[in-house]
């Protein structure tokens, strides 16, 4: 369930958010009439849609005049793969981008971003369903890093990979049954992909990656909290080129 903090009830309040540059995560609606301005609008700036019953919506809104529509606001405009891109060809030097694969704890997705900014890196890239999104816990959690990192919402995870590859940007992919981090040459462009807290990488997208790299675990516990690997992997990357620049 998205945040109460950043929600948007009624046909008025919601269309006017969808004409202005509000930036909108989601949109809840049922089967009332009058929706179809609304409908338009929001497949024109491709937010996610989505139909719920009545009930849903009351329980959402908590009783309130909804309408058949809700719609959630999130803290940051999304931009576009291309743009990421863009950011290492004006900085001239490697891509460095972290995909996040169904991470859907917000604070696990606001560290992630934390780190992937301190870390140089030049944006993250989530997927429209099974994620979390960029909500007011995100931001808080992010300590504001998503004011200064870019993030790419894209409705495939799969072909985006594939349009990563065909930039010549390499796919490393965390996962138990990898090679050991330290021993995984990071000194091209790098594409760091963060599986989900409880599962990992889903299937495909492990298909997808060129390389699969873990951490090594030492103790009774077998998994480490997405972010707090994740940022592991990143200063790794980041050691990586640091060195390759002394020499």
């Amino acid at each position: 369930m998205p945040e109460k903090e950043n929600m948007i009830i009624g046909k008025n309040p919601v269309r006017e958010a969808l004409k202005s540059k509000q930036p909108i995560d989601v949109i809840y609606i049922n089967n009332a009439s009058g929706l179809g301005e609304i409908i338009k609008l929001a497949k024109e700036k491709n937010i996610v849609i989505k139909t719920v019953n009545e009930q849903k919506l009351s329980q959402m809104a908590e009783n309130g005049v909804h309408q058949g529509v809700i719609a959630f606001g999130a803290c940051a405009d999304y931009v576009t793969v291309e743009d990421l891109l863009e950011i290492s060809r004006k900085k001239g030097t490697k891509p460095f981008l972290i995909i996040c694969d169904e991470i859907e704890d917000p604070h696990n997705l606001g560290a992630i971003i934390r780190t992937a900014e301190t870390a140089g890196a030049d944006g993250v890239i989530i997927p429209k369903r099974r994620s979390a999104m960029l909500t007011p816990t995100v931001y808080k959690t992010s300590a504001g890093a998503v004011n200064w990192l870019p993030v790419a919402r894209v409705s495939n995870l799969s072909a985006t990979i594939d349009k990563l590859k065909k930039e010549n940007i390499w796919i490393y992919g965390t996962d138990m049954n990898g090679s050991l981090y330290t021993e995984t040459n990071f000194d091209g462009a790098v594409a760091l992909v963060i599986g989900s807290e409880g599962f990992g990488m889903s299937r495909l997208i492990k298909e997808k990656c060129d390389f699969l790299v873990k951490l090594p675990m030492l103790g009774k516990i077998t998994s480490l909290n997405a972010s707090v690997a994740g940022g592991i992997f990143m200063y790794e990357v980041v050691r990586q080129r640091m060195q390759m620049e002394i020499r």
